[in-house]
């Protein structure tokens, strides 16, 4: 068997020529530097605000000096959040992989035998070959030990040609008379037909490594470890071109060497690349990472191994749980009407019993981000002591959103599932989450109410420009003494802290998504139903103006109010000082650079010279 531990690299298109990223194993040198960084940054922000409130508020224009240090105040507490997510790399240990079942569980049941595993392809439109890609790439997959290894097409598109392809390559074809719950309907209806012992989750897009299995089996040698996720990796994302290289090709050897000294101290930066932030880096090798020592790291859905064993059983405390409590609640509406405090034993059983056969039972929460939602459930059963698992090395490749359109469709689903867990099921109030886990799940909820603040932040600079009006009582030299030390700790704490990542470009987009996730955040408040829309796997042709339109009102209204403040500053018009000048002119720059971003990916398109459309590039994979 042909060892393939990277994807193939075709020839004609240099997005299959990458190489995925290598775990950053920061050592312990630099762990302290970035823990001293960041611990002084919250510090001298603590104090910054401090003076805010106590100092530095403009009582005479308090409609606009107290949103913004309320802004800022909660801007701080998702810098808190950040930096506890970030503090330590502790991961377990991956023990040496298990040889037969009775390694993976603390007392076996029945005779000793291989390990099972079941791979599934959830699809539903998305292209048959597609699917045919990932579906070879798993059969590829290797184990030292015996290994009885089933994969299976799960087809909600009900699709006679994705029969085909299934038939073609001799797996199982599954599928199901209607949509019901969607993706994790599909799940669980597959869960019904197969009993392997760990579940591998795939979608439509994903092509696993042959090293897939060896790499994270080992961890269930624990027997309290419920899933693996590995990082999903997106082969299509434009590499760019490195700054070294570009400086290079203009000014010869010394520019190479000044781009490749500049690299050194700010981490990569390649022209061209990843323009709608799909490199998904940041979130794995570090978010979710780091969550590891708390046991809160959280399950992405493709690209995961589940145990079995713990989503049936959590699906069944969950599922009889559900049932108790709607029992109860139909015996206190007896009560009510009736008079009497206790039903009948027998009526009593029966409403639980008519509950019962109301109530959906399944593995993975209907819902439409039903990973993060079955994560917290298994998270939070303290009586088995569930664990979690993000392993650093990349293992599968997917595709990304190669267009605005896809993106979005994708980034809306995400906030806006997410906002409906925190609105209707809070994991800081669900009981058996330990206090790392519910901060870890406070700092994902937390960061998608931004839109509340960088809203504040994005006016701020405008309203003075136009008005000469001040947020804090005075731009003086105190106002810089307190705020340019935290400015400064905390860019190199996040440099340091996120190093071999793009800590800019991260904040940059969390910036410029402001009104994606302020929509989701209001349809939420409304009780709408967030949907279950399928990211499209082919780009498609065009530009989104449309699509930015708040963006492009922001940086035009910020230019205009540049050249009005500098004009009033220039005259002499009162209010208009020089510190405040220059500070609401770097702020509004800022501004402008961050919104720029998704302008930017709006109006982009594919070079034809080097990069073959996405499709074009994977069916020539398959030829």
């Amino acid at each position: 068997m042909t060892d393939r531990s990277t994807p193939p690299h075709p020839a004609g298109t240099r997005f299959q020529r990458q190489e995925p990223w290598e775990h950053n194993a920061h050592g312990p040198l630099h762990l302290a530097v970035w823990q001293f960084l960041a611990a002084s940054s919250l510090f001298f922000g603590a104090w910054y605000l401090w003076w805010r409130w106590t100092e530095s508020l403009n009582w005479s224009a308090a409609w606009f000096s107290l949103p913004l240090v309320i802004a800022e105040t909660a801007a701080f507490i998702g810098l808190i959040l950040f930096t506890v997510n970030l503090w330590s790399p502790r991961s377990p240990r991956r023990p040496e992989l298990p040889r037969t079942v009775g390694d993976t569980v603390s007392e076996l049941v029945g005779p000793d035998r291989p390990i099972i595993v079941d791979v599934f392809f959830a699809t539903y439109t998305e292209d048959p070959e597609l699917v045919r890609l990932g579906v070879q790439d798993a059969k590829r997959m290797e184990y030292p030990h015996p290994i009885e290894l089933q994969i299976h097409v799960l087809d909600d598109g009900r699709r006679p040609e994705m029969a085909r392809v299934a038939e073609e390559e001799g797996v199982n074809y599954i599928t199901r008379s209607d949509n019901v719950g969607y993706k994790a309907g599909n799940l669980r209806n597959a869960m019904y037909e197969t009993g392997g012992d760990f579940i591998v989750i795939c979608d439509a897009d994903t092509q696993p490594f042959p090293n897939m299995l060896t790499e994270t089996l080992g961890y269930f040698r624990d027997p309290q470890v419920a899933w693996v996720q590995t990082p999903q990796w997106f082969w299509d994302v434009p590499p760019g071109v490195p700054l070294e290289a570009r400086l290079r090709r203009r000014f010869g050897a010394p520019g190479g060497w000044v781009g490749r000294q500049v690299e050194r101290v700010v981490g990569p930066m390649n022209k061209g690349e990843d323009p709608f932030a799909n490199d998904p880096q940041l979130f794995y090798d570090f978010i979710q990472h780091r969550r590891n020592w708390a046991n809160a790291s959280f399950c992405c859905g493709a690209a995961s191994v589940h145990r079995r064993e713990a989503l049936m059983e959590a699906a069944i405390r969950s599922w009889a749980a559900r049932i108790d409590e709607l029992t109860h609640e139909e015996e206190r509406d007896a009560a009510r009407l009736t008079g009497e405090f206790a039903m009948f034993e027998a009526v009593r059983d029966s409403a639980r019993m008519n509950r019962a056969r109301e109530l959906d039972f399944t593995p993975f929460k209907l819902h439409v981000s039903e990973d993060i939602y079955t994560s917290i459930v298994l998270h939070s059963d303290r009586e088995r002591g569930w664990k979690s698992v993000l392993h650093p090395k990349v293992v599968s490749r997917m595709m990304s959103p190669n267009d605005l359109l896809s993106w979005t469709i994708q980034r809306y689903k995400y906030a806006g599932g997410t906002l409906d867990i925190m609105r209707n099921d809070n994991p800081l109030f669900r009981r058996g989450l330990t206090l790392p886990q519910k901060l870890m799940y406070a700092m994902t909820f937390y960061s998608y109410l931004s839109p509340l603040w960088n809203i504040v932040f994005l006016c701020a600079p405008i309203v003075f420009l136009f008005t000469g009006i001040a947020p804090v009582a005075t731009y003086s030299l105190e106002f810089f003494l307190h705020i340019v030390p935290f400015l400064l700790l905390n860019e190199f704490a996040q440099l340091c802290g996120l190093w071999g990542s793009s800590a800019m470009r991260g904040r940059r987009w969390y910036m410029a998504m402001f009104p994606l996730t302020l929509n989701a955040l209001w349809a939420v408040l409304r009780g709408r139903r967030i949907s279950f829309p399928v990211t499209p796997k082919d780009r498609a042709e065009g530009r989104y103006l449309r699509l930015v339109r708040w963006q492009l009102l922001f940086i035009v209204v910020n230019m205009i109010a540049l050249v009005w403040g500098w004009t009033a500053f220039l005259q002499g018009t009162p209010g208009y000082s020089l510190g405040a000048i220059i500070a609401n002119t770097l702020w509004s720059g800022n501004n402008i650079l961050s919104l720029m971003v998704i302008v930017r990916a709006a109006l982009w398109t594919p070079d034809p010279e080097h990069d073959l459309p996405v499709m074009e590039g994977y069916r020539h994979e398959a030829a």
